[in-house]
């Protein structure tokens, strides 16, 4: 018999880290395939205009069943997910638009509703934001969906899985994730997906290892085979030789280990050794995520991104609806703090019944705050639902995509008459609630200290920042070798930033990548940020790495910095200095951690 001796190695992106070695357990491993008919009488087109509607409402009905099964395990967030989806089967235009391709194309239902939602998808590509850009396989699911109950088909149900086993799909939706028994599903890995998918936030949420965006790994697995998923690096090895299983068999319990004594940090305080304190606070956007905030030892939210109450749905969320989950967030997490960013959608990614124009480049078009100050009803029905939530616990509010003083004038306006309007009411909220601004655009870095005499607090947003300072769109993968934090610019404009906001008494918040990097932590302590806001399964190793490191000497490091006068000498110094003393938690060298969207 001959022995293999090489392994297949596939390349994703590690959404969730850890390592697991199992057996595959392959999930409907093939699109369902779709096969046009033509239709030959008004007969026959009455008769798949019929199916379509039945299979609309039978999808309709398991969706509900899946609910009921995530809400009895209190999966409330994948309960929204699923509500969302629901959504789009009661969308008339949709509707419509399917109906009409049967009776004007004359073919079947399955195929008139394959089109349609393949047209659909597609608008979502041209979505900078890599976020909403996943929000598209809310479409798909739907679609595949539909197209399984017009054609009988059924999808394999993940709950029957009874023994240990490692997940191989295209995709997984959040009811399929939401449905996972974690002490059976150790891992799981797709073709589709990016960092931000659903697919990603279930995988960190559940803390299980898992790597997404493989394109093939389903034509490479088979049920049954032998695989190793490291979710820190973003592999997938298929059918390893016994070497690579007896090395990764070692590097897990090492992995393993390492992970074990981190959680020795989670009460101990973010402190260097010479006395320089910072907070290590979470980035969340679902429900689930609050418990891994608290088990990871974070002192509070440094970011609770609130699109998702808009995404998928016909009609805008109400006050009442607001209020109730920032109610949720803030109880969870007394007593520590919470900070709220208003909506960052617009343009052509706002996906609920606002009617906006086409735009050529949404990312720098009417979104975020711009869309909020042009949509004021929308604006002060979320700006009321935060005021009263502010009554419960420490709650501050966070305002995106801010490009200079006019838009802080006319925020403050609105805030006030609110507070106005809620004291007439009798409502209670937080009379001195402090209000920050993302620093994400270079306009708001160049005039930080003018903006800094008008805010309680600064956010910087460093995904954004280093995106717009630098011209580059770090979801095209033509230039995004170009996206990197530690270009000169970029330090330079984050130590002035920081500067403007001292000399103001205003502390500084980064929630962006960046602050989640243990790489960066020497520089950014250096530099003065009082708080670093990132994953929550970040923060043990950053606060390891913290605990180790001296303030007096970061702070020579950053006058050390001017003499790199390229990103890449700067990389390969600073990479060179934290293996050099933290050999452990750098061995993987470049790793593709989990991140943070902004």
């Amino acid at each position: 018999m001959e022995v293999r001796k090489k392994d297949l190695l596939l390349k994703g992106t590690g959404v969730s880290p850890g390592i697991i070695i199992g057996k595959a357990f392959l999930l409907d491993p093939q699109e369902i395939e779709v096969y046009p008919l033509h239709l030959s009488s008004d007969a026959e087109i009455h008769q798949e205009i019929n199916r379509f509607k039945t299979a609309l409402k039978e999808s309709k009905r398991q969706l509900m069943n899946v609910k009921k099964e995530v809400e009895h395990k209190k999966y409330k967030e994948a309960s929204y997910i699923i509500d969302a989806q629901a959504l789009i089967l009661d969308d008339k235009m949709l509707i419509e638009t399917i109906v009409s391709t049967i009776k004007k194309e004359k073919i079947d239902a399955a195929t008139a509703v394959k089109g349609t939602v393949v047209t659909l998808s597609k608008s979502f590509d041209d979505i900078g934001d890599e976020y909403l850009k996943q929000r598209k396989t809310d479409i798909d699911y739907i679609g595949e969906r539909i197209i399984r109950n017009i054609m009988g088909k059924k999808r394999q149900d993940i709950s029957t899985i009874k023994e240990e086993t490692i997940i191989v799909a295209h995709d997984l939706s959040p009811a399929d994730t939401a449905n996972l028994d974690v002490r059976i599903v150790k891992g799981f890995v797709t073709n589709a997906g990016g960092k931000t998918s659903h697919t990603a936030i279930m995988a960190r949420a559940l803390e299980i290892p898992s790597v997404v965006g493989l394109e093939k790994i389903t034509r490479e697995v088979s049920s049954g085979d032998m695989i190793i998923v490291d979710g820190t690096i973003g592999v997938v090895i298929v059918r390893p030789t016994a070497e690579t299983l007896r090395n990764y068999a070692e590097k897990k319990q090492r992995y393993e280990q390492l992970e074990k004594e981190l959680f020795q940090y989670k009460d101990l305080p973010a402190e260097t050794p010479d006395g320089f304190r910072i907070k290590l606070l979470a980035n969340i956007e679902l429900i689930e995520e609050l418990a891994s905030v608290r088990e990871h030892g974070a002192e509070g939210i440094g970011l609770y991104r609130t699109e998702f109450l808009y995404l998928n749905r016909k009609d805008l969320p109400s006050e009442e609806e607001q209020f109730s989950i920032y109610k949720k967030v803030i109880e969870k997490i007394v007593p520590y703090p919470v900070t709220i960013r208003t909506v960052d959608l617009g343009g052509d990614k706002f996906l609920s019944r606002i009617d906006l124009a086409e735009e050529m480049n949404p990312v720098m078009g009417l979104r975020a705050i711009r869309l909020c100050l042009k949509e004021v009803s929308i604006f002060k029905t979320q700006l009321r639902a935060l005021l009263r939530a502010s009554a419960l616990g420490e709650m501050k509010i966070l305002f995106p995509m801010i490009s200079g003083l006019e838009e802080i004038y006319q925020i403050k306006e609105i805030l006030e008459g609110l507070k106005h309007e809620l004291t007439k009411e009798g409502i209670s909220f937080n009379q001195a609630i402090q209000i920050g601004i993302m620093i994400e655009i270079p306009s708001a870095a160049t005039i930080a200290d003018l903006l800094a005499k008008e805010v309680d607090f600064f956010s910087i947003g460093t995904n954004d920042l280093i995106q717009y300072t630098l011209a580059i769109d770090r979801v095209n993968e033509h230039v995004s070798y170009l996206y990197n934090p530690l270009h000169p610019s970029v330090i330079r404009i984050i130590k002035n930033v920081v500067e403007a906001a001292h000399s103001n008494g205003l502390e500084v918040v980064m929630c962006g990548e960046m602050a989640g990097e243990p790489l960066y932590l020497p520089l950014l302590i250096g530099l003065d940020i009082d708080k670093l806001s990132m994953n929550p399964l970040c923060i043990l190793k950053v606060k390891k790495i913290l605990r180790l490191l001296s303030y007096h000497e970061s702070q020579e490091f950053v006058k050390m910095i001017d003499q790199f006068k390229t990103a890449s000498e700067l990389e390969r110094f600073m990479k060179h200095e934290m293996k050099k003393r933290f050999p452990d938690e750098f061995e993987y060298g470049e790793h593709n951690r989990t991140h943070s969207k902004r």
